[in-house]
């Protein structure tokens, strides 16, 4: 998944949805890559296709998306994109690549997103995205992308056997060693001013800052500008069957998360079957009691009102594990309230033509932006001009 700036705070005051970001942090370009006076934010951030999300990805990203939305100016411009060029690091069948970019849209769609605000398109459909990877990999260091810490853990989850240099040497492939650049070419295409992020995509922003650097240099240039970081509030949502680890759709596991499309009765029986532990009372203890916490967190992520862990914990002193979770199914069952139908009615409409269409938009505006961009950077560079 690709990473946005996160300085959006959970509960927003409401002189804060006036503007995306106070002037101080806006920066706009003018045609010959040199800054203007202050005007409008860009954000750009990206979500892998794996079909409708779970309940970590929309509290992670997709529902700070809308918030950046919902709080952005007039000449505020918002790119999401679905990043099915860096699923194909492992192999996918074609037809399921397909599909699950079309759910991803459906369900981008579903949480809210209106193509009206906010650019919504396929990276595949934005040739430029991969022409400037191509340039960026040409002045990046492959010593910086040696030192990144993704592609060894997806390697030594692969293998059992646990050594990391065999596995190198056996399975490493270009694109999974080098898919920041990528990353770094889909921010900077765009010219994004900030980029909303978790905790574990910081190092690809700051490799972006890298690129940055290295071609500014080479071609003596201030044309690519550094992003400012957006972190996002949320903290990382955990399995509901081991609370150590991630939610994620890759555990065989079905019970171990919660999609953004479960019906309230999936959402009440995935989270009564949740692993806590055997002390029937309610204490927040990340560190001692990680499945208790993580339901905690998931209700103070999705109170009404703003609240923490701490006091949701305070809130149900004396309360049972029983209380805890039927509380927890209350607010998350609450919080995911209308997407399902949404999501549903999207996927059927016209026949499925409305989301063809609504993906053709947005990627032509994509494009567009993209090509201002590729335009300065092959005359920088040397390399022919489109016609």
């Amino acid at each position: 998944m690709l990473p946005i700036a996160r300085t959006c705070c959970r509960r927003l005051p409401v002189s804060a949805t006036r503007r995306l970001l106070p002037p101080v942090h806006r920066r706009a370009y003018s045609g010959d890559g040199e800054d203007s006076q202050p005007d409008h934010a860009v954000v750009f951030s990206g979500i892998q296709p794996t079909g409708v999300p779970h309940l970590g990805n929309y509290l992670g990203a997709m529902r700070q998306w809308k918030r950046l939305q919902d709080m952005a100016g007039h000449n505020d411009k918002l790119f999401f994109s679905i990043v099915d060029l860096h699923a194909i690091t492992v192999p996918q069948d074609a037809e399921t690549l397909r599909y699950r970019t079309r759910e991803m849209l459906a369900a981008l769609l579903a949480i809210g997103l209106d193509p009206k605000l906010s650019t919504l398109f396929y990276q595949s459909s934005v040739k430029q995205h991969s022409e400037l990877m191509w340039i960026l990999s040409c002045t990046a260091s492959m010593g910086y992308l040696s030192r990144m810490t993704q592609y060894k853990s997806k390697l030594l989850a692969e293998n059992k056997a646990g050594d990391l240099d065999e596995a190198i040497a056996s399975r490493l492939k270009l694109g999974l060693f080098s898919y920041p650049v990528l990353q770094a070419a889909d921010i900077l295409i765009h010219r994004a001013t900030h980029v909303p992020v978790g905790e574990d995509q910081k190092q690809h922003l700051e490799f972006a800052r890298e690129c940055v650097a290295n071609f500014n240099h080479t071609y003596n240039t201030q044309l690519l500008k550094p992003p400012v970081t957006m972190m996002t509030p949320s903290p990382r949502v955990m399995s509901l069957q081991d609370p150590r680890q991630k939610m994620s759709k890759s555990s065989p596991n079905e019970k171990s998360r919660i999609l953004i499309t479960s019906t309230p009765q999936e959402i009440q029986k995935c989270i009564r079957g949740a692993m806590t532990d055997s002390k029937n009372h309610v204490t927040y203890e990340p560190e001692e009691r990680p499945g208790v916490a993580n339901l905690l967190e998931l209700i103070a992520q999705c109170s009404p009102e703003r609240t923490t862990p701490e006091d949701v914990s305070d809130s149900l002193r004396g309360a049972s594990l029983r209380d805890l979770k039927e509380r927890c199914a209350e607010v998350v069952t609450a919080e995911l309230s209308g997407i399902r139908e949404r999501y549903n009615e999207l996927l059927q409409r016209q026949g499925g033509r409305y989301m063809d269409e609504i993906e053709a938009e947005g990627a032509e505006v994509a494009r567009r932006s993209a090509e201002e961009t590729m335009r300065l950077v092959r005359s920088l560079v040397g390399l022919a001009s489109c016609r």
